[in-house]
């Protein structure tokens, strides 16, 4: 065996984890002064004198003055025995290389009998890693026939490693046993700075990589891999709060909403000033060094992300590092990334997510994910050919004959930021696997409105991340152009036959990725694979090259960066609309990109008028609003309530929809997002994002009404002329803002009403209509989404 550097822990460690056969241990520590009288260290008298003594002054500490008459003798020797056992440890520890220590207890195992003892005489769980994995190795190198008897020990040894290194999420660690082997195990330990463990989001990717490639079929097994990875321990976290005097910090989660939000600036300010031990330095300069001038990016894994029923999604941050200049600059700008994500730990809207979830109390020490970025140059910018996120069930069908069992994506051009934000007026490309050149819309200039304009990029000029117009990294000799974009001719979308510089009339719908590629069909079997071997929906990130040979068929490379179980809807198998439901009764209706489910018995409609919000054009005004909105959801708690408003809930551009954050909407049951020309809002909706992926948590169903389209029923009146009741649970002194926020009860227009909410998604439509009190809408097999567990 290869046991761990000599120091007085190590010893004890490996004669703590022989403690459970107190013979051997003893006979262990019995040859050991032997060796120690024997090479003159000390003599036996000597130490038998030095043990009595301290013997006797740990009686003294212990108010016992007669050695002999006020203790019982079995007491005294079991006393004087542990001195001799500690002096033992120290005098050897100090004076001997450990190999004197190593060949001992290899020769008492000898003695002790057979070949099994060697593989059942330490407890795992107090074992040094060093003894865990080169007993793991032993196992794993016998013949199949001798192995089969340690299989129950083999993954004994596992289990602690995965729950000491990378997760002790109990869902994980089930799956993770069954697929990591002791070289994966051993991988990620050589890759892992400090102690603690990888954290969620690094484990996700570690355990979906592992899965493919035991399980996929050699043609997709060998176009996905991982970027090149090192992970920061969770440890490192507490060590960096402590040699920092930044403990003071850590009780922010139980302060009120206003304290967290006014201490924030300066937390992140001390935070920002924090140093790094000269151990964890060096690590960070292996890296630096390996990395040379490949941009890198620096991710939150914390030990709660990417969890069964809580993702995290977007809640901490992650930071594109370009990695150029002088040594200095790159080593600065890494430690004051991992700085920042340190401190988002402590964000308010990471803390309160953490209450509304009931994680408040749990130790949420925070891993660090680095990465190196997968991409290319092309000229002055750095980025991916294609990224995106992708997921095993597609919510969100914009066609009958979509199927949701074979999946989504969410696909841009360059960095897939743009992927899962909710940004201005820019939309990724929408691809449902089971039909995957099916847009949502066949109409060109629908198409060319509703693409991507802009990229985000890596500048290596500027030395930062950089959102540049489309043609700019088009005309950058952007490689395999013709599978990304097409050219508008003559009112309909040709592939690009031949180079051209009319990037103008350029649509990106990456058309030729998906017909003349495998890349569809490469990531909807990987996506069932893990979807049957987590036993749960995934959503997964990744990155695409496109890397042309000699045929006509390029090869494809897809970098898996995260995977995750799926949140879902808890919805109805099958839905009925009321039979003989009269138009005056309808609220609003789509037959669009609609979710499976129903909320019933709603009283409330929170309303956010178009008018009114475009006109507010500053950002105090609107982030009043914001805070309005919130002060609402907390009022309503205990009402059911949809909110409806222009364009996307949730977006980062308060210029494309309502720019709120999920704890100022958490109550709700639906979001409603009004599309169209006539509000410049987009009909791209929000599913794949990092807001939607709250809001599937807590079931709240995002649904987009699409005005333009003729089929839509939008009842104006209703909500433009019942009563405002916004003032009955809030005070807004602000007449423009009152103007923009209405909130209507149901009540009020029609008595003894209530508005049911019906989505079927199979048959893509979506009804609200207005109910008498006491009345059956929909069959009693149906679940029915009226009050979900608070979350407070």
């Amino acid at each position: 065996m290869t046991f761990p550097s000599i120091s007085i822990d190590n010893v004890l460690k490996i004669l703590l984890a022989l403690s459970q056969y107190p013979i051997l241990s003893g006979r262990i520590r019995s040859r050991m002064r032997k060796v120690l009288f024997a090479r003159g260290i000390t003599t036996k008298d000597i130490f038998e004198e030095e043990a009595r003594r301290k013997a006797i002054e740990s009686q003294e500490r212990e108010g016992l003055h007669n050695p002999y008459g006020e203790e019982q003798a079995d007491v005294w020797e079991t006393r004087l025995k542990r001195i001799r056992d500690s002096l033992t440890d120290f005098y050897f520890a100090y004076n001997l290389p450990y190999a004197e220590f190593e060949h001992i207890v290899r020769q008492m195992l000898e003695e002790q009998g057979s070949s099994e003892s060697e593989f059942i005489w330490f407890n795992p769980e107090l074992a040094p890693q060093d003894m865990l994995f080169e007993q793991a190795e032993i196992i794993e190198s016998m013949p199949d026939e001798e192995r089969k008897k340690y299989e129950a020990r083999l993954q004994e040894i596992e289990v602690v490693l995965i729950r000491t290194m990378v997760s002790d999420q109990l869902k994980y660690i089930k799956m993770a046993r069954q697929w990591f082997t002791v070289a994966d195990l051993k991988e990620i330990r050589r890759r892992k700075i400090g102690g603690g463990k990888v954290g969620g989001k690094a484990a996700g990717m570690l355990l979906a990589m592992r899965i493919l490639k035991e399980t996929a079929p050699p043609e997709i097994r060998d176009s996905f891999k991982i970027p090149v990875s090192y992970y920061l321990g969770s440890d490192v976290f507490y060590n960096f709060l402590s040699i920092n005097g930044l403990m003071h910090w850590n009780d922010q989660k139980y302060k009120t909403e206003e304290e967290m939000r006014a201490d924030y600036p300066t937390l992140r300010e001390e935070f920002s000033k924090g140093e790094f031990p000269p151990e964890i330095i060096e690590r960070l300069d292996e890296i630096l060094v390996e990395a040379g001038h490949t941009p890198l990016i620096v991710r939150s894994s914390s030990l709660l992300e990417d969890n069964f029923g809580t993702s995290f999604a977007g809640k901490y941050e992650s930071i594109f590092l370009p990695n150029q200049g002088t040594y200095a600059n790159k080593m600065a700008a890494l430690i004051n990334a991992i700085s920042k994500i340190y401190a988002s730990v402590m964000d308010p809207d990471a803390l309160l997510y953490r209450h509304h979830k009931d994680l408040a109390d749990y130790d949420e020490r925070i891993a660090i994910l680095i990465q190196f970025v997968e991409g290319q140059q092309m000229g002055q910018y750095y980025l991916p050919q294609a990224a995106g996120v992708a997921f095993s069930r597609n919510l969100y069908r914009w066609s009958p004959q979509i199927r949701e069992e074979d999946g989504f994506v969410r696909l841009v051009l360059g960095l897939g930021t743009r992927a899962v934000d909710l940004v201005a007026d820019d939309c990724p490309r929408l691809v449902a696997l089971s039909h995957p050149r099916l847009q949502p819309s066949s109409d060109v200039r629908s198409a060319r409105r509703y693409s991507q304009q802009n990229v985000d990029v890596i500048d290596l000029e500027t030395n930062q991340m950089s959102t540049v117009p489309m043609r700019e990294v088009l005309a950058a000799n952007y490689p395999s152009l013709r599978y990304a974009a097409q050219i508008e001719q003559d009112g309909y979308l040709a592939n690009l036959l031949s180079s051209t510089n009319e990037f103008e009339k350029m649509v990106i719908t990456f058309d030729g990725l998906l017909a003349r590629t495998s890349f569809a069909k490469d990531i909807r079997e990987a996506l069932k694979l893990l979807e049957t071997h987590y036993e749960s929906p995934v959503d997964t990130e990744f990155t695409v090259e496109i890397v042309e040979n000699d045929s006509q068929r390029p090869d494809i490379n897809i970098t898996l960066l995260q995977c995750r179980p799926q949140s879902h809807f808890i919805s109805a198998d099958e839905v009925q609309f009321p039979v003989n439901l009269k138009d005056e009764d309808i609220v609003f209706s789509t037959q669009r990109m609609v979710p499976q489910g129903t909320v019933q018995n709603i009283r409330y409609i929170l309303f956010v008028t178009a008018e009114g919000y475009f006109s507010l054009t500053s950002q105090a005004e609107r982030t009043q609003l914001e805070r309005a909105i919130g002060q609402l959801n907390a009022a309503l708690k205990d009402e059911i309530y949809i909110a409806v408003g222009p364009g996307r809930w949730g977006t980062s551009t308060p210029d494309l929809g309502v720019h709120v954050a999920y704890n100022d909407i958490f109550h709700a049951r639906s979001l409603v997002e009004l599309a169209g020309e006539a509000l410049g809002a987009s009909p791209e909706p929000s599913f794949g994002t990092h807001f939607f992926q709250d809001l599937m948590e807590a079931q709240i169903y995002p649904l987009a009404v699409f005005l333009d389209d003729a089929s839509t029923i939008f009842n104006r009146d209703f909500f433009y002329a019942s009563q405002n009741r916004v003032l009955d649970f809030i005070n807004i002194d602000n007449t423009r803002i009152l103007n923009t926020l209405r909130l209507i009860a149901v009540n009020d227009s029609h008595p003894n009403h209530h508005m049911d909410l019906i989505m079927d998604g199979r048959k893509s439509r979506a009804v609200a209509f207005l109910a008498p009190d006491g009345m059956e809408t929909v069959e009693e097999k149906i679940p029915i989404i009226s009050a979900p567990p608070q979350l407070e």
